[in-house]
């Protein structure tokens, strides 16, 4: 990454006797995606709305935020002209047709109406909705309004795309497609900032990924070398308490620890991690169920060590 494009710095939000983010620092390099994952009310939308300038941050002595720059205390106007926002909800006017949702905000940023109609065209062409320029937003599907509402934001040619929860809700071939379609934005300079509950999501497009917790930062890296680094190679899932009572029986012949396991049990289902296969493939051989799946850790695993998997833990 070359040129720092967002750099946060000790930055803390607190709502009445509530602190929703507490002592965040990280930096976003250019032409790079950098994701913020975090359970509800870890802090996440609260970060990137101070980032953005919709939410001031306390004032403290070393605190600061940066955006190109610029200070969102201060320029948030300026942040804005050069950034493009998708929200988590559909926030399009219904009353208006998709070139009408889409003039309107080249309106805000005072582009010329000749011009206005070549960008329109061209971001309608890229997210496959050439064929919508006449629709009212009422008869669009919400994968056709999730991609309108990407094209409203990149209307401005951006430098920074702020994405919160894009494709949530969506099925899978809408995903794919806006995936690849920010990877090709990423590839021509644009700066990514993205929240998502998706970890497939996360994993694809993010070159640097910020676990929050409650309001603090908990790990922070490249998704391969979080995963290499934090979390063992293979899980075991063992679906009913049968399973469990097994592995149980099964420790009888070794401590957990002895064989280089870690157990973790929630909400009905018993997770076994082990970075060898062979143990996990002794405990399936005691068991008298079909009832469970062996498979390799992946992101989500790393993100429930992180900020565990109890309800009351996670919000």
């Amino acid at each position: 990454m070359s040129e720092t494009v967002i750099s946060v710095r000790d930055v803390h939000k607190t709502y009445g006797k509530v602190m929703a983010v507490r002592g965040v620092s990280f930096d976003v390099g250019g032409a790079a995606c950098v994701g913020l994952l975090g359970p509800n009310g870890a802090g996440k939308t609260t970060l990137m709305k101070m980032i953005y300038g919709k939410s001031l941050r306390d004032e403290r002595p070393d605190s600061a935020i940066s955006v190109f720059g610029y200070d969102p205390m201060y320029d948030a106007l300026k942040i804005k002209s050069i950034c493009g926002v998708v929200p988590q909800d559909d926030n399009l006017d219904i009353e208006l047709n998709v070139v009408e949702n889409l003039m309107t905000f080249c309106k805000f940023y005072g582009i010329r109406r000749s011009d206005a109609l070549k960008r329109i065209d061209e971001l309608l062409d890229i997210m496959e909705l050439s064929d919508k320029r006449e629709a009212k937003i009422k008869n669009l599907s919400g994968g056709m309004k999730r991609r309108l509402i990407i094209a409203r934001a990149l209307i401005n040619n951006p430098r920074l795309l702020i994405l919160d929860e894009p494709t949530t809700g969506l099925d899978p071939q809408v995903r794919h497609f806006m995936w690849d379609k920010l990877r090709q934005m990423k590839k021509d300079n644009l700066t990514i900032l993205l929240t998502t509950h998706y970890m497939e999501e996360a994993f694809q497009l993010c070159d640097d990924l910020i676990i929050i917790n409650d309001g603090e930062k908990v790990i922070q890296g490249n998704p391969n070398e979080l995963l290499q680094r934090y979390i063992e190679r293979y899980v075991l899932e063992l679906r009913q308490w049968q399973g469990a009572q097994s592995l149980k029986d099964h420790t009888r012949y070794g401590h957990i620890g002895d064989l280089n396991l870690r157990v973790d049990h929630a909400h009905g289902t018993t997770h076994v991690y082990s970075n060898s296969m062979d143990p996990l493939q002794d405990i399936i051989k005691t068991l008298n169920s079909d009832d469970y799946y062996l498979r390799q850790a992946n992101l989500e695993d790393l993100f429930l060590k992180a900020t565990g998997r109890s309800l009351n833990e996670a919000q």
